[in-house]
């Protein structure tokens, strides 16, 4: 949470010249003006994301976040896979789930809570055809969101009307207005999403909380470009304190903004080398053997590429001409969607069994993992409410949710 608040702060430092004015021209980089002069409203200035996932992966040297998500899946499928394998553990096991059974539906009614405040209304989670592959984890969230006392409802855009007083939501109780409406839409999306500018309008009048806000500088992985950037060393210090700033360096990281313009004749890119040596451009990246490409290439944010690994390419894993085309067409893309360059983490192996309903028996397999902890900004701050484990087989290099990767929630194992 600290982290979000200090880029908040960088970004509205940025805009008023006392911090460099190109970290918030990166941040907007690509994004419409509409959006841009939306997201600087003084009434959402201080709003930040309530629900904080970050991409983890257990390495042989600790762990690593590859990126955080403030739009995250996976709320609804780790609070349901937390109650099932809480139904079935044994009690002999020495083990305790991460958050509970019932830690993200109860994270998420406090979330919520705190959000609506005095505000009289229920809560619509609003879910766009883009992200509809998630509507039925949400709509259960909902669900379990009503047995808490929280009025809640999992609706698509169509499904709300609007009035100038406010946003009405249908229910089995009638209409209802909408105290917060949590966004389960991407911005890069907003044209696609019906009465997205009615939500905007609502939002801007105060007639309705949204969370996440409509703020795109916050969504952005070039953050963690940002956060090593030597220039800024100084302002993440006072914001976050050494000892913080110490541990989010070793935790992210170093990334690099894929920006095509050519650097003066006696410029480096900070921090970066390859093969040992500094360089002023991108060509020795291009160019760089196997062994010196340990580099991750990914569309930095407000894209459809930007999530679910899609524009991932890594380096040691493609040929050289592959390579050099994935830095191409990343440089190439950055008027409207800018790419980023992230040192490469191998993730540790395991040793796993799962359940093959086909076979009707457990098999084992070594994969590697990602681990996704859903962090609710409550009233105590920001609290873990579960963590949703992803394992690929080891031949993987690029760990998410596919249809044969494993997918359970953690738990702390004991002392025997």
């Amino acid at each position: 949470m600290a982290f979000y608040r200090a880029l908040n702060r960088l970004y509205e430092e940025s805009l008023k010249g006392s911090q460099p004015l190109w970290v918030s021209a990166y941040l907007d980089q690509g994004k419409p003006d509409s959006l841009v002069t939306y997201s600087r409203m003084r009434r959402i200035k201080d709003h930040l994301p309530s629900v904080i996932r970050p991409d983890v992966i257990p390495t042989e040297h600790g762990m690593v976040i590859t990126e955080l998500d403030s739009v995250p899946g996976g709320i609804g499928l780790t609070g349901c896979l937390s109650e099932a394998y809480a139904a079935i553990a044994n009690p002999e096991h020495q083990e305790t789930l991460v958050g509970g059974p019932h830690g993200l539906v109860q994270g998420a009614a406090a979330m919520l809570r705190r959000l609506r405040g005095e505000r009289s209304g229920c809560v619509a989670i609003v879910v766009s055809d883009e992200a509809e592959d998630y509507r039925a984890e949400m709509t259960w969230l909902a669900g379990r969101l009503r047995q808490e006392g929280l009025e809640a409802y999992c609706l698509h855009p169509k499904d709300i009307r609007f009035t100038e007083e406010g946003l009405i939501a249908p229910s089995a109780a009638g209409e209802q207005p909408i105290a917060v409406l949590y966004r389960f839409f991407e911005l890069f999306d907003l044209q696609n999403v019906p009465k997205a500018e009615l939500i905007m309008y609502s939002a801007k009048k105060e007639r309705v909380l949204v969370t996440p806000p409509f703020k795109p500088a916050l969504e952005e992985k070039s953050a963690f470009a940002l956060l090593h950037h030597p220039l800024l060393e100084s302002f993440w210090a006072k914001e976050l304190g050494l000892t913080v700033l110490e541990h989010l360096h070793r935790l992210m990281p170093r990334t690099w903004i894929l920006d095509p313009r050519p650097l003066p004749p006696t410029a480096i890119i900070p921090n970066l080398k390859v093969g040992g040596r500094p360089v002023a451009d991108w060509s020795p990246v291009e160019a760089a053997g196997q062994k010196d490409r340990r580099f991750v290439v990914k569309a930095s944010g407000f894209s459809p590429l930007a999530w679910g690994s899609r524009s991932v390419s890594i380096g040691h894993d493609m040929p050289a001409t592959e390579w050099r085309q994935a830095m191409d067409q990343a440089l190439a893309s950055f008027p409207k969607t800018p790419y980023v360059l992230q040192e490469f983490h191998k993730g540790q192996s395991y040793d796993l069994r799962y359940w093959d309903q086909q076979a009707d028996q457990m098999i084992a397999m070594k994969g590697r993992a990602r681990l996704s902890p859903y962090y609710f900004v409550t009233e105590k701050g920001a609290e873990l409410a579960g963590i949703l484990a992803t394992v690929c087989s080891a031949e993987k290099k690029i760990i998410h949710g596919m249809k044969d990767a494993i997918l359970a929630p953690c738990a702390v194992m004991g002392s025997p």
